[in-house]
């Protein structure tokens, strides 16, 4: 086990930020921390990271406290949002500090990724792009070879293509040096395909921690007539409910079986797949009720 959580809370003066959260982590997966601003996915990363403290609850990080322990934090790559460096210094001078910071650096691999993303080695940190100071988090965070690597929004100003490539090469190094990875991130389903396991903070608290492909079949959606579609939600809970003239579409959480689908197809209701973005939307959201009644 990498990391395990126990009904850990964090206040600031009468502000909640996380509230009796419990998990794990486990090793050689790659999780997807999600939530809306101000959820509390910073702090929690903080937290993990030992640069928080936690008002209460437990913290242990390869098996201890990680709280001046520096044998667990030179275990740890966390990539912030706001990454902050030495603004005088050149890339290749952070690349050489990350040598002597993290014991399993790959020289060779940080020089690959410096050149697949274009980055000039000796161009002034002071002197880059958002995109570009990006993927120089981005460059630390995967040639870190960190057993616990951890992205906060590690894309921010990248375009597209940058993105595609990030992804790809975070799976590629992945498969061949297995480690746990925390993505903390909004483009969901850009990353859909990356993540084995899901957790979704939402106002402090987590309301969902779960593997990835069983998210991915946690809900769905029906739409037709509304008495019809009422018909057919009744006792189900409905995470998403909308009207137009006579027309109804329900946001549905619970598993589609075969009596499920026989039911909307008698009702004459079309059935289609909830994204994982879409559900986080739905999870995130106030319009949520049991058996298709509306407050």
């Amino acid at each position: 086990m990498i990391a395990k959580v126990s009904r850990l809370s964090k206040t600031f003066g009468s502000v909640s930020a996380l509230d009796q959260v419990s998990f794990t982590l486990e090793e050689n997966k790659i999780y997807g921390l999600l939530g809306r601003n101000g959820a509390g996915k910073t702090t929690l990363m903080h937290l993990l990271t030992a640069q928080l403290f936690p008002t209460s609850g437990t913290i242990e990080v390869f098996g201890e406290s990680p709280y001046e322990k520096r044998r667990v934090l030179e275990q740890i790559c966390f990539v912030k949002e706001s990454q902050t460096y030495v603004r005088n210094a050149r890339i290749s001078d952070v690349m050489d500090f990350a040598s002597l910071v993290f014991p399993r650096w790959d020289q060779r691999f940080a020089r690959e990724l410096l050149h697949a993303f274009r980055l000039p080695t000796e161009r002034r940190i002071k002197q880059l792009s958002r995109g570009m100071l990006s993927a120089v988090g981005i460059v630390l965070g995967l040639a870190s070879r960190a057993p616990l690597t951890i992205f906060d929004e590690p894309y921010l100003g990248l375009d597209a293509a940058s993105r595609t490539l990030f992804y790809d090469l975070l799976l590629a190094d992945y498969s061949e040096h297995p480690r746990t990875i925390v993505l903390s991130t909004h483009l969901i389903d850009e990353v859909n395909r990356l993540l084995e396991h899901i957790f979704i903070i939402d106002q402090g608290r987590l309301i969902l921690d779960d593997d990835a492909d069983n998210v991915r079949g946690m809900a769905y959606s029906v739409s037709g007539q509304d008495q019809n579609v009422s018909s057919f939600v009744s006792g189900r809970r409905v995470l998403r409910d909308e009207r137009l003239g006579s027309l109804r579409t329900a946001v549905v959480m619970q598993p589609l079986d075969a009596g499920s689908m026989k039911q909307a197809a008698e009702l004459g209701l079309e059935i289609q797949p909830v994204s994982l973005q879409q559900l986080f939307v739905c999870l995130t959201g106030t319009n949520s009720t049991e058996g298709g009644d509306r407050p």
